[in-house]
């Protein structure tokens, strides 16, 4: 007996169907059979159907001799299960990568529940994927529950494809599809109201397909009024099981609330039956109100009048209209306001003792301004440093003592205005406006290794979003660009073709990476006090050997998150003794890729998920080895000279779609795998730090990390800051990188000044 019996009917899906098939039959977990119900469909499906069937085992199909609908097509198909789980997939959507898995070790940890409840992603048409925004009522769920116990349950998406039911459940109580849209509806609702025992699973496990044409629900048609006896399904059984009466007043609200969304959207009934939809609504409303139920919001329209219902709509419409041209007006006089401020502000002098710091989009005291402003006061305590932060809740995070403005406040606009020195990571905005005298340092985020600014140029898909013109006119501001090595300094004088003087300081941020290799503040085993304080804080043993897995985002992927790695396996191959830590791309953080399964096995302790840690230092000083793919971090966990692993098997679509200054497979700091099988090789045969690793890990270091000796920011303080004068860093030498047009051009350093030469 399988462990799943996957439900799939079938009705003019020819162009999606396999896709869907192979999601199903493709799954790590194939203790599994596909049921397919061809429900009488005029394409090719039933033919599809029977050649997957000829091929896997696995495969039942079910010709049906007439179109029965969607419900009653799925009715059909569970005689045939045979699975502990029944599992209903829409033919045009499918099971995402590892999905069963998840799902069936969730079960195995929660004792076979009625019901588990995952996650969804929608996945548009034109390429665009969001998240169920309501995925945290499952992140916050107990491991089991009931809907009486946990009601925001029912908040989530009420459909059946989002779950999985314990086949005996459904067996025991006869739970069965009507016919009609919203079948869903009357499934559902019973369902979930009956279960015992529900568990939810943090994880996106299905990518439900939006459509541009051809979804059932989207179609205008008057089909819709199905959706007021569906509702009549679900309260006749509330009121043949007496023990759920108490639910009444919930179902009523929701039944108000489902049936205005309806009439509220434009692509689903015919204008002309608009009212007559209403009036049915407000009829069933009035006939199943339970005593004393509270009618308020909304749903209060329905004791009204379908032509009050629209008056109020319009009225509705019209003061969200008038909200917004007023929120316009003001905003044009509070910016003409602001302008006059600054205006003002700008005719004083500068205030030669002021820095202005800002990090990641203004996201707080982060990177290599946190650095040079740790130094600063330090080593210079008379200079004023105040943060730029992006609003009140990262204000709030900031450390104490910290002195700081929003962003386009009246504050932000005075200290711009007057700052002597600006330091950034990132380009600032369209302000603050540079003034004569005014000093503009610019850190960057790291060492180049994809193509920057104007070499997208050449890149049409990789540039997408970018607007480099733009970008330039921003870097015309820079007086200074810091640079860790001679690679560093010829990208960005090329990428940025600007008026900057390049400045051989080293990364300000990978100070403490450059001593802890030295021994000096706190380095060793674990990483130090910092080190240390990250595996405390993620209850990782002392004795445990940290494996940081670092990916970066593609760009040949719309939203940039591809998995290349199944997280799980690499864990288990590590072994006793291993902690596996995971840190997406910051741009990766809040969209569907810690969905994927990353949150779950967080949540198992399967791995570490790093990725919302705000000091990225912390989670390098912790690792005792770093496995990514191109992201940039590995030319600052270089410095502290432990073993890199580069994971390249995507390495010739990365390069083509991005474009890459340096052919990373030849130049890496350690071994190179190409597969996961290889990954996993490395670590079982020790390969990841014998002395080959060490030996080209070293040769990375003298090239990429030549000048970080551990004083960065001190440098940029005393010579940059106060104007001292202070021993630089090495001479520069000419280095290779490809162009654009000419891939094997020599480039050498250009004629501006270098460090503490101008």
């Amino acid at each position: 007996m399988p462990r799943f019996s996957v439900i799939v009917p079938c009705f003019k899906v020819q162009g999606f169907l396999r896709e869907c098939l192979d999601s199903v039959l493709l799954q790590s977990f194939g203790d599994l059979e596909l049921i397919a119900v061809d429900d009488c469909s005029p394409d090719g499906c039933g033919a599809i159907l029977d050649e997957y069937a000829a091929r896997d085992p696995r495969v039942k199909v079910l010709h049906l001799p007439e179109n029965v609908g969607l419900g009653r097509a799925r009715n059909a198909g569970m005689p045939h299960a045979t699975g502990d789980y029944l599992l209903f997939l829409d033919s045009d959507d499918t099971l995402t990568p590892g999905a069963l898995r998840a799902v069936a070790d969730r079960l195995e940890e929660t004792a076979d529940p009625d019901v588990l409840v995952f996650d969804y992603a929608r996945t548009y048409w034109w390429g665009g994927t969001r998240r169920n925004v309501l995925a945290h009522v499952l992140a916050e769920a107990p491991d089991v529950f009931t809907a009486a116990g946990r009601p925001e349950i029912l908040d989530l998406l009420m459909v059946v494809w989002n779950k999985v039911h314990r086949r005996d459940f459904v067996e025991e109580h006869g739970f069965a599809f009507p016919p009609g849209y919203y079948e869903d509806t009357p499934w559902t609702f019973p369902v979930m109201l009956s279960a015992g025992r529900i568990t939810a699973l943090d994880r996106i496990c299905v990518n439900y397909r939006q459509r541009r044409q051809g979804n059932i629900l989207s179609t205008t048609s008057r089909k819709h009024f199905d959706v007021h006896d569906q509702y009549e399904r679900v309260f006749a059984f509330v009121d043949a099981h007496g023990e759920l009466a108490s639910w009444r007043p919930y179902l009523h609200r929701k039944m108000g609330e489902h049936c205005l969304d309806i009439l509220a959207k434009p692509d689903r009934l015919p204008p002309a039956d608009k009212a007559e939809f209403f009036r049915r609504t407000a009829r069933l409303f009035a006939r199943l109100r339970p005593e004393g139920a509270l009618v308020d919001g909304e749903v209060a329209l329905l004791e009204g009048g379908y032509t009050g219902y629209r008056l109020k709509r319009q009225a509705a419409r019209a003061g969200r209209e008038a909200g917004r041209r007023a929120a316009q007006v003001r905003g044009s006089a509070g910016e003409r306001a602001r302008r006059g401020w600054a205006r003002l502000q700008a005719h004083r002098p500068l205030d030669e003792r002021l820095v202005v710091y800002s990090a990641s989009s203004h996201r707080g005291v982060l990177g290599d301004p946190a650095a040079v402003h740790r130094a600063a006061r330090e080593i210079a305590p008379r200079l004023r440093g105040v943060w730029v932060v992006r609003d009140e809740e990262t204000a709030a995070g900031l450390p104490d003592g910290v002195e700081h403005v929003l962003v386009n406040s009246r504050r932000f606009l005075e200290v711009t205005a007057r700052a002597k020195f600006f330091v950034n990571d990132v380009n600032w905005p369209g302000s603050p406006a540079k003034r004569p005298g005014s000093v503009h340092i610019h850190t960057h985020q790291g060492t180049p290794l994809k193509y920057m600014c104007a070499d997208l140029l050449d890149k049409p898909g990789a540039r997408l979003g970018f607007d480099v013109p733009g970008m330039l006119r921003r870097a015309d501001r820079w007086d200074y660009s810091l640079v860790a090595s001679a690679h560093s300094e010829l990208v960005w004088e090329r990428a940025y073709p600007c008026h900057f003087t390049s400045v051989r300081t080293g990364s300000p941020r990978n100070d403490v990476l450059v001593r802890a290799r030295a021994g000096a503040d706190g380095g060793g085993g674990g990483g130090g006090s910092r080190g240390r304080e990250f595996r405390r804080r993620h209850g990782i043993p002392e004795d445990h050997t940290v494996v940081l897995y670092a990916p970066t985002r593609r760009d040949y992927r719309r939203g940039g998150h591809v998995d290349r790695v199944d997280l799980a396996r690499f864990a288990a191959g590590l072994g006793e003794g291993h902690t596996l830590v995971v840190r997406l791309h910051p741009t990766l953080a809040s969209g569907p890729a810690r969905g994927l399964g990353l949150a779950e096995l967080a949540r198992r302790g399967v791995v570490v998920d790093a990725t919302d840690e705000p000091d990225v230092t912390e989670v390098l000083l912790a690792a005792d080895a770093l496995v990514t793919d191109y992201s940039s971090v590995m030319f600052d966990y270089a410095n502290l000279d432990r073993p890199i692993v580069v994971h390249a098997d995507d390495w010739e679509t990365y390069r083509a779609s991005r474009g890459t200054y340096l052919d990373i497979t030849a130049e890496a700091p350690g071994h190179v795998s190409y597969s996961q099988r290889e990954l996993a090789e490395v670590f079982a045969s020790g390969a990841w730090r014998d002395e080959e690793s060490a030996r080209l890990r070293a040769r990375f270091r003298a090239r990429f990390c030549a000048y970080e000796d551990g004083r960065a920011a001190e440098r940029v303080v005393r010579t940059l800051l106060l104007g001292e004068p202070m021993s630089g860093a090495a001479p520069s030498r000419s280095v290779r990188i490809p162009a654009p047009a000419l891939s094997g051009d020599l480039l050498t350093p250009a004629t501006r000044g270098s460090a503490g030469h101008r």
